[in-house]
């Protein structure tokens, strides 16, 4: 299986970023690390042998970032202001360094947006924040309300990452709506999952928008990688 390393001392955030590529071609995935995890966490979790198929046969080509979660909503050290621009700077790091690297390796114009845990918060984050960007959205047990980490504390960067919030009063802008809408979405938990809520809740918002989406319920907690594994084997295709 094709593998590149890659570093490079970010603009956007001011600091070295690594991320790791799987795959030689085909539609572009855009993969982040569930909280605080690291860019090699899909590798070690086994994510790149469940989708082994894709990547060998050139369907499937996956850029797993590296997180700045300890940076941004769980430096609890920090003002919520102050950790919600540090979100606002990786989402410029995602769209002005990441994505461009993958269009200059890959040409294939499919790109998706994937994350389980607190990575399909970050996933759905920079889907909802620039649709005209993306293809498909896969979210995997996901927690999607920000607010949760600021105490109450809100200001334009928190509520322009917060997807409960900022969607909830889409729709003026007709070519935003018109890019989200044409989506493909898939929000997948379990039905004890505690979060499960917040899918319930993401997925209801969008379909007051006109917003298309699966909302999947998978039986028991659901919550863990071998779970997650089959999800994605099931929602892209890969190896029994």
């Amino acid at each position: 299986m094709h593998r590149e390393y890659h570093k490079w001392h970010s603009p956007s955030l001011n600091r070295e970023m690594e991320l790791l590529i799987f795959g030689h071609h085909g539609a572009r995935m855009l993969v982040f690390p569930t909280s605080r995890g690291k860019y090699y966490e899909w590798e070690d979790r086994g994510m790149m042998h469940a989708l082994g198929e894709p990547l060998e046969r050139g369907w499937l080509q996956i850029y797993c970032v590296d997180s700045v979660d300890a940076e941004s909503w769980y430096n609890y050290g920090a003002h919520p202001g102050q950790r919600a621009w540090c979100q606002t700077q990786y989402l410029n790091y995602l769209v002005n360094e990441v994505l461009p690297l993958s269009q200059e390796k890959n040409d294939n114009p499919f790109l998706m947006a994937v994350g389980a845990s607190f990575g399909a918060y970050h996933a759905a984050c920079v889907t909802f924040r620039y649709p005209h960007l993306f293809n498909r959205l896969i979210a995997l047990s996901g927690m999607f309300d920000i607010k949760r980490f600021t105490g109450g504390y809100s200001d334009d960067n928190v509520y322009f990452n917060n997807p409960m919030d900022f969607m909830q009063h889409e729709g003026g802008d007709s070519a935003r709506l018109n890019a989200l809408q044409r989506l493909n979405i898939i929000i997948a938990t379990g039905r004890d999952d505690a979060l499960r809520g917040e899918s319930e809740r993401l997925s209801a918002i969008l379909w007051r928008k006109d917003i298309g989406n699966a909302l999947r319920l998978w039986d028991g907690w659901s919550h863990d990688w071998p779970y997650w594994q089959k999800m994605m084997q099931l929602y892209v295709g890969g190896n029994d």
